[in-house]
C-alpha cells in the first residue's frame, strides 16, 4: 500500500499544491487590479501564471522525485533530477521575462496616459522596446549558460574556451562586423531619439510610417501597406527625412504651370472655398502666389497646412484635384497651351545674270 501512495502523494500533492498557488496568487492580482485600477500592473503580472506554475511544480517535483519510491525513478535518479534541474532554469527565464516585460508594460502605460507630447511617447515606447528586447537576451543568455554548467565536464571545456578566448575574440569580432555595428546602431537610434516608432519618414524615396525597431533591423510600413526592412546602420550612415522630427504639424505645397492668363486673384479665393471645406486642413495658414515663369506658362505654388503627414497629403491632392476641375469649368484659357502657326514658304530662289556667252548661245 505504502508503494502506492507514496508515488501518489509526490505527483498528486505536487500538482494540487501548484493549481492552489496559481488560483490565489490570481486571486490576490485580481483584487490588486480591481483596488488600482489606474495602474495596469497587477493585470499584467497575472500573465505570469503560466511559468510560475511551471517553476513551482519543477521545483517540487525536484525536491521530491526522490521520495517516490518508483522502481524506474530510481534506476535514473541521476538523469531525471538533471532534466528537472534544466526545466526549472528555463521556466524561471521564462517568469522573469514576463515580470520585466509586465513592470516595463506598466510603466510605458502610466506614462502614456499622463502624457500629452505624442513624440516624447512615440520616443519613450521606443526605447522601451528596445530594453525589454535586451533583458529578454541577457535572461536568454544567462539561463542557457546555467544550463551548460549542469553538464558535467563542462568547466574543463570552460578553461580551453578561455584559453583561446584571444583568438575567437578577433574570429568572432570579424564575422560579427556588421552584427556588431547594427546592435550599437539600435542603442543609438533608441536613446540618441533619432527615429521613433510611429515617425514618418521617407527613406530612399519611400514615403512610410515606422512600425518596429529592433536591435538589428528597423520596419517601415508605406502608404500601401507593404513593409520595407532595413538595418538600422541605415539611418547612423545614411540622410533620410523624419517628417515627425520636432513636431507632427506639416506644411505642404501644390504647384500649378500655367499660362499667363491664369485669373490669380480668383484662384486664391478658390482654394480659400476649397481649404474651408476641407476637414484635413487644420487652419492654421495657406498661400498662393506666382513663384517663377518661362516664355510659355508661369509656375503657381499653394502653400497648406494640416496636423500631420497623412493629413497633409490629402489636403494636396484635394487642392490639385478641385482647382484643376474648376480651372477647366471656368477658366480654360488658363491652362497650358502650345502656340503654334502656320508654316511660311521658303522665298523664291534668286536667278542668276546671264553672261554674254550664254545670251549669244541662246541666240
Amino acid at each position: 500500500m505504502e508503494n502506492v501512495l507514496r508515488p501518489l502523494i509526490v505527483l498528486v500533492g505536487s500538482v494540487l499544491l501548484t493549481l492552489l498557488l496559481g488560483w490565489l496568487t490570481d486571486l490576490l492580482l485580481r483584487r490588486a487590479d480591481a483596488r488600482h485600477s489606474e495602474t495596469p500592473l497587477w493585470g499584467l503580472l497575472r500573465r505570469c501564471r503560466v511559468p510560475l506554475q511551471v517553476v513551482v511544480l519543477t521545483a517540487l517535483l525536484r525536491g521530491t522525485y526522490t521520495e517516490s519510491a518508483i522502481a524506474v525513478v530510481e534506476r535514473n535518479e541521476a538523469f531525471i533530477g538533471h532534466v528537472l534541474t534544466l526545466v526549472l532554469i528555463a521556466a524561471s527565464a521564462w517568469l522573469v521575462v514576463r515580470i520585466a516585460a509586465a513592470v516595463v508594460e506598466a510603466s510605458y502605460s502610466r506614462f502614456a496616459a499622463s502624457s500629452r507630447d505624442l513624440a516624447r511617447v512615440r520616443r519613450v515606447r521606443t526605447q522601451v522596446a528596445l530594453v525589454q528586447r535586451i533583458v529578454t537576451a541577457l535572461v536568454g543568455v544567462v539561463a542557457f549558460a546555467s544550463m551548460l554548467l549542469t553538464f558535467p565536464g563542462m568547466d574543463k571545456l570552460g578553461a580551453s574556451l578561455l584559453a583561446s578566448a584571444g583568438v575567437l575574440g578577433i574570429v568572432a569580432g570579424v564575422a560579427a562586423q556588421s552584427t556588431l555595428g547594427n546592435l550599437f546602431a539600435g542603442f543609438q537610434i533608441a536613446f540618441g531619439d533619432m527615429v521613433r516608432i510611429g515617425d514618418t519618414v521617407v527613406v530612399d524615396g519611400e514615403w512610410g510610417t515606422v512600425e518596429e525597431v529592433t536591435l538589428t533591423f528597423l520596419a517601415v510600413r508605406t502608404w500601401d501597406e507593404r513593409r520595407i526592412t532595413m538595418p538600422v546602420s541605415y539611418f547612423t550612415s545614411k540622410p533620410f527625412e523624419n517628417w515627425s522630427r520636432g513636431g507632427v504639424q506639416m506644411t505642404g505645397t501644390v504647384f500649378f504651370h500655367l499660362d499667363h492668363t491664369a485669373p490669380v486673384h480668383e484662384m486664391r479665393e478658390k482654394l480659400h472655398d476649397i481649404l474651408r471645406d476641407c476637414p484635413a486642413w487644420d487652419g492654421r495658414d495657406w498661400s498662393l502666389a506666382v513663384t517663377d515663369t518661362t516664355p510659355n506658362t508661369m509656375v503657381v505654388r499653394a502653400v497648406v497646412t494640416a496636423k500631420d503627414a497623412d493629413d497633409i497629403w490629402t489636403v494636396r491632392c484635394a487642392v490639385r484635384e478641385q482647382l484643376i476641375a474648376w480651372l477647366c469649368d471656368h477658366h480654360a484659357h488658363a491652362l497650358p497651351r502650345i502656340a503654334t502657326s502656320q508654316a511660311v514658304a521658303p522665298p523664291a530662289a534668286h536667278t542668276q545674270p546671264e553672261t554674254p556667252a550664254q545670251r549669244t548661245g541662246r541666240g
